[in-house]
């Protein structure tokens, strides 16, 4: 059972359409890529979902509720939780400062003392970093933040927009365990747009491929990987 569904969704900014005609699934608790080269159109999808901009035509549904309609703190407070490119902290704010912005709804303000053991447990640096401020961590530092931020909001779904982007191998090496660790205890669902293929698909049970604004290809991870077509075009090998 899909706990969100996309249905032949068009979106764009202005008169450009950047995403055409695109339709996927994610099950609850389960954990989908979508992934494709820089401009495919993953970060505008993820930003239509959540109505960041304008969708043009189709269809968004949510826990068997179209949400296409509704404007974003409405879709937040659903429980689908967008965790951007960029990560748009709070950079003279401190960690807990941080993560507090994602206490805003009754259910995540219920569960904030279980929320926030959670991300202090799989990012013990937050921990240690809590009282320092946002912008004087490093990269990696900073994405783990804004995941946390997002996890402190409760949701049923995160959407993880390039959490990779511009870090060390080495960092993100440590970011994907921790996301692995976390998929692994089944609590919410993660769609994760990611040009790392190989980390995407490593992390995922299924994936989508981008290619100019259109899901050319999807399946099991597992089976992507193994594809002759898709480990040239994206692997290099």
């Amino acid at each position: 059972m899909s706990l969100l569904k996309a249905d032949a969704l068009t979106a764009g900014y202005g008169g450009l359409l950047v995403v055409r005609s695109v339709s996927f699934e994610v099950g609850a608790a389960e954990v989908v890529a979508l992934i494709g080269a820089n401009g495919a159109g993953k970060t505008t999808t993820l930003k239509s979902i959540v109505k960041l901009i304008s969708i043009h035509s189709g269809q968004i549904w949510f826990q068997d509720e179209r949400i296409d309609g509704l404007p974003p703190h409405e879709i937040g407070r659903k429980g689908l939780i967008l965790v951007p490119e960029g990560r748009k902290l709070f950079g003279s704010m401190t960690v807990n400062e941080n993560l507090e912005f994602g206490v805003y709804t009754q259910k995540a303000k219920a569960k904030r003392a279980a929320n926030l053991d959670f991300v202090f447990q799989h990012f013990p640096r937050l921990k240690e970093r809590k009282k320092q401020r946002a912008g004087s961590l490093s990269g990696g530092e900073q994405e783990m933040l804004a995941i946390g931020r997002g996890i402190l909001a409760a949701p049923k779904m995160l959407l993880l927009d390039e959490p990779s982007l511009g870090l060390a191998p080495l960092v993100v090496k440590d970011l994907f365990s921790t996301l692995e660790q976390i998929a692994g205890l089944g609590e919410m669902a993660v769609l994760l747009s990611e040009q790392n293929v190989l980390k995407a698909l490593s992390v995922s049970k299924r994936g989508y491929i981008m290619e100019l604004g259109q899901i050319v290809h999807s399946g099991e991870s597992a089976g992507l990987l193994k594809d002759a077509e898709v480990r040239k075009a994206y692997l290099g090998y």
